[in-house]
């Protein structure tokens, strides 16, 4: 096979088809508010908040002065053995009191494929450390998505995902699970074995394979099976923590009792690369007794001193700006709009969970069609799978921009399936 010839920058962009994007990509240069801009200096509506991250919008010259100040204190120190930094600390301590978990320890590191590795191998280490060698084997739903490092790789349930890496998964011992029906998820937990079984990892609302909310009983059902038969329950809150849902963590939303909670993202408005785990008491304190192994983890970016005052200075803004309550109120927009839409012939599906929408189009209609049109008309929405366009913006977003988001994939609808296009204003 002949290489072509390079007609693109030396970036290799993260899952993307290279010769379908090559010649078209979007350089974006310049973030305000909830607006990026590109190269060629136009504004667009960041409706996806990025990759589900920027929460607070972009360009906060407070969040610039909080970088600029702590680099000039200590940029960074590690957290490895004896030695810790004053910011790390701090943004521990922050987040164990926000946590739905009492008396929680926090593992910080790098991201959400971070946190869900050295989640899934904490299961896994916690059982060994139990005496209970024969619990390895970790659940996950059909449709997830859980990062894209080795474990979380394997445990997806996006097979996309898994394809071409030689073998079924790259960390042995996982296994999927129905992602509505609780019913069979029992008979799946019966026919594996629950004594084989270290954890149940799961997003409560799950993103990528489509932006789906749980099915009513069914995340209350999953505890109650791990209750069950000492399986433990990891929530993936990559997503959906620190306000997505109109609380600082979904599982207060629904209820549920994790033994671990993995975070990134909306911890730092993607102010910076930080993301972790949160700890339940029954999970941590084997590792904390006087005979206790080492549990090995970690790595060079770890509580990142300069990422954790970012991430302590995006969480007050939050509080401070009351945008959990805000997210609420724009739920409630979102979800009116989705009603709206749903009417439309094109569509098949319309969800909404928390500040999290997803408008799933009829077959003869294209997602990614339909969102690069978006793009021409000054919008930012994403393909995800099942043919969805995802809509899940700021928390600082306006009424207005909400209504208009979904009025532009009904105006990309138009423009893609050769309808009279309406006119529609660019995004304000």
């Amino acid at each position: 096979m002949t290489a072509p010839a390079r007609t693109g920058p030396a970036l290799w962009s993260a899952q993307a088809h290279m010769p379908s994007v090559l010649g078209r990509q979007l350089v974006i240069t310049r973030g305000e508010g909830n607006y990026v801009f590109t190269s060629e200096g136009q504004r667009l509506f960041d409706g996806t908040a990025g990759l589900w991250h920027a929460n607070i919008g972009h360009g906060r010259a407070e969040m610039a002065e909080v970088a600029a100040e702590q680099m000039r204190t200590l940029e960074t120190y590690h957290v490895f053995g004896r030695y810790l930094n004053d910011r790390a600390v701090e943004l521990a301590e922050r987040v164990s009191d926000l946590a739905p978990i009492d008396d929680a320890k926090v593992i910080l590191n790098s991201g959400g494929s971070d946190s869900i590795d050295v989640a899934l191998k904490l299961a896994r280490r916690y059982w060994q450390l139990r005496g209970r060698h024969e619990k390895t084997i970790v659940l996950s739903r059909d449709l997830a998505y859980h990062g894209l490092h080795a474990y979380g790789t394997s445990v997806a349930g996006l097979d996309f995902n898994r394809e071409g890496y030689g073998t079924d998964s790259l960390v042995p011992e996982t296994a999927r699970i129905d992602t509505a029906d609780i019913d069979r998820v029992r008979a799946q937990v019966a026919e594996i074995g629950p004594d084989r079984i270290a954890a149940i990892i799961a997003e409560p609302i799950q993103g990528t394979g489509g932006v789906i909310p749980p099915t009513p009983g069914y995340l209350e059902g999953l505890q109650r099976i791990a209750d069950e038969h000492d399986i433990l329950f990891i929530a993936d809150e990559v997503i959906t923590g620190f306000g997505r849902t109109g609380a600082w963590f979904a599982s207060e939303r629904y209820g549920i009792r994790p033994d671990i909670i993995t975070m990134a993202k909306g911890i730092s408005s993607g102010y910076s690369a930080v993301g972790g785990i949160i700890v339940a008491p029954e999970v941590w304190e084997p590792f904390y007794a006087d005979d206790a192994p080492m549990y090995r983890h970690g790595t060079t970016y770890s509580g990142h001193a300069t990422s954790a005052a970012l991430a302590l200075k995006n969480l007050e803004i939050i509080e401070r700006d009351g945008l959990l309550g805000r997210v609420r109120t724009l739920e409630g927009v979102l979800a009116h709009e989705l009603a709206g839409i749903a009417a439309d012939p094109r569509v098949a599906a319309t969800r909404v969970a928390g500040f999290l929408g997803g408008i799933e189009l009829r077959p003869e209609h294209s997602a990614e069609r339909v969102t690069d049109a978006m793009v021409e008309q000054g919008w930012i929405a994403r393909p995800l799978r099942g043919n969805v366009v995802q809509i899940s913006p700021p928390f600082t977003s306006t009424d207005a921009e909400v209504r208009g988001i979904v009025a532009a994939v009904g105006h990309a609808l138009d423009v893609t399936s050769g309808a009279p296009a309406p006119e529609l204003a660019v995004a304000r």
